[in-house]
């Protein structure tokens, strides 16, 4: 397996009012890059989708140097760099148009069966289809994000919007939800350094959830379900 190289235009619908890609666009970016990678290397979501089997994000780290701005062209490289019987890495690269790295991200998935809502055997599943590139993740790998303490709470309910193919909350959709609990005037003031997330559990539609922010030098987030179970947590860290 190669590494592969993306190419995307940063849109005005992917911008807020700084005209820079916002936190979930460019996290979009980084997810269509995964989807095309599988794809060309034989284990993407079309190959799948014959057995009713689907990859899902467990974990996911981000660092930026500093955010795209609108119109500015990016090239984003990605390689899986190891994978086990649950889950697998694949990293990336984010580069300007000139090839100026600006930012980098670790991912970990794992591939689950759509009708029992359970994980698959990753060694059972691709065997050698998914080889590896022998090279270390760009960045720290995703931190594990302890209890959450939240200190403002948003209730929400998870709509048509909000869904994916997989039929559960889409994985930009959770950022957006916490994004949304910033003072618009941190969000003016301070650019963004490095986000972790970790999912926990998966929400659907119907599902009444409730966002918890706690902030700090690390912001922290938390999404829990009806049931008050853990669904997502963030931890956002600023230049």
């Amino acid at each position: 397996m190669e590494k592969g190289t993306y190419t995307y235009r940063v849109e005005p619908r992917d911008v807020d009012f700084s005209r820079r890609a916002t936190f979930a666009a460019l996290g979009d970016y980084l997810l269509h890059t995964a989807g095309e990678d599988a794809d060309r290397n034989g284990f993407g979501t079309r190959e799948l989708s014959d057995r009713n089997w689907s990859w899902v994000l467990s974990r996911m780290a981000v660092e930026t140097e500093r955010m795209p701005s609108e119109y500015e062209t990016l090239r984003i490289t990605t390689w899986v760099s190891d994978y086990g019987r649950l889950v697998t890495t694949r990293n990336f690269v984010i580069c300007d148009g000139s090839g100026r790295r600006i930012g980098g991200a670790v991912t970990c998935w794992a591939m689950i069966d759509l009708g029992t809502r359970t994980a698959v055997d990753l060694l059972g599943a691709l065997g050698d289809t998914a080889r590896v590139v022998e090279e270390q993740p760009p960045i720290e790998r995703p931190r594990k994000i302890g209890s959450v303490a939240p200190v403002e709470t948003v209730a929400r309910r998870v709509a048509y919007s909000d869904i994916d193919f997989n039929r559960h909350v889409n994985t930009m959709r959770y950022l957006e939800w916490m994004f949304d609990m910033f003072p618009i005037e941190q969000l003016a003031a301070r650019q963004l350094r490095r986000v972790d997330i970790n999912f926990l559990h998966e929400c659907r539609f119907g599902q009444q959830v409730t966002v918890g922010y706690q902030p700090g030098d690390r912001s922290l987030f938390e999404v829990r379900d009806e049931q008050l179970r853990p669904a997502c947590r963030a931890s956002v860290e600023w230049l």
